[in-house]
């Protein structure tokens, strides 16, 4: 968004009466009535409701639901995560952006956010669904000062920081499914994907991505989906504001982090197991090529891998892999 139409935004905020004349928009920008005209014409153009009143000025009626850094950053709480915002109207993956941003030295706590991926990724290779204009796919760079074996830790986080904001903004009881599933009724309503790049003392950085499914319809969803799937829409019966829901969930995850920080996996963990889809029942589970593995779930551990009671009473500790519920 240009630097004029910001400020006309931010002068629209300020306003006590909600009327802001074109004598002070034009003082503010140093530019002509017409300038003027063709700045609101563009906003009008971006969605943006704007009502002229003679000898009044203009007043903002309604905003869209855009994903863009001004609407975001005037419901965003300080905090570390979102001190830099990226927001692309599409590309491949927000994941392949923020990598790329980290190893140029992006800022910790910096967020790429898109209305639409080319090429959205999921867990183990597999396409993540996003269409333009309904959803959320953003991604997050971390640089935390853990060793590399603790980073899967950090998948658990943006779980519990997606469930909830779902439990906060919605009637909803979200749960979650190991190790990065976040499901409504037993249907996929968010996943995560964490990427990596560290040395063997340490992490240079994390990428947390979160593909959320806010205003998607049943008919939206690909044919030939793996398990089924949600949205927020679907669940509750009415749309969500996306950039309400997108500042909730960063301020939650800005929470966490913190918490992370300061007293390790152990908070995470316990806000985790509270909503996780498996408790107190029997799994299945499978990786690949490897023969089922069937047990009671029994939690995870302090790393965050999946433990398994076997039915001669061994726990079974399970680092990756699919799991189902019987």
């Amino acid at each position: 968004m240009s630097f004029a139409n910001a400020t006309i935004l931010r002068l629209f905020r300020e306003a006590d009466s909600g009327f802001v004349s074109g004598e002070r928009i034009s003082r503010e920008l140093k530019v002509s009535r017409t300038a003027i005209w063709k700045h609101i014409s563009g906003l009008r153009d971006s969605g943006y409701l704007i009502e002229a009143v003679p000898s009044r000025g203009y007043r903002l009626v309604s905003i869209p639901d855009i994903l863009g850094e001004t609407e975001l950053r005037e419901r965003l709480q300080p905090g570390l995560i979102g001190r830099r915002l990226v927001c692309l109207p599409e590309t491949n993956s927000t994941n392949t952006v923020a990598f790329q941003l980290a190893e140029d030295g992006a800022e910790e706590g910096t967020v790429i956010i898109a209305d639409a991926q080319s090429g959205g990724k999921g867990r183990m290779g597999r396409v993540w669904s996003s269409p333009p204009g309904i959803n959320l796919y953003c991604s997050i760079i971390l640089r935390p000062a853990v060793k590399p074996y603790q980073a899967p830790q950090l998948t658990f986080l943006s779980a519990v920081a997606v469930a909830k904001a779902i439990e906060l903004s919605t009637p909803l009881k979200p749960e979650i499914k190991w190790p990065n599933d976040v499901l409504l009724n037993g249907c996929k309503v968010a996943g995560l994907l964490n990427e990596m790049s560290a040395e063997t003392d340490g992490i240079n950085f994390v990428i947390l991505g979160i593909g959320m499914n806010l205003n998607m319809t049943a008919g939206q969803f690909p044919a030939d989906l793996r398990t089924p799937a949600t949205s927020l829409l679907i669940e509750q019966g009415r749309p969500v504001n996306r950039v309400q829901f997108t500042a909730l969930m960063l301020h939650e995850l800005d929470r966490l982090y913190a918490d992370f920080r300061q007293c390790g996996f152990a908070p995470v963990r316990e806000e985790w197991q509270k909503r996780c889809n498996a408790n107190g029942r029997e799994v299945v589970v499978t990786d690949g090529g490897r023969d089922e593995l069937r047990g009671m779930f029994s939690g995870i551990d302090g790393e965050g891998a999946l433990l398994v009671r076997l039915p001669d009473g061994r726990i079974e500790r399970i680092l990756s892999g699919d799991v189902r519920v019987v």
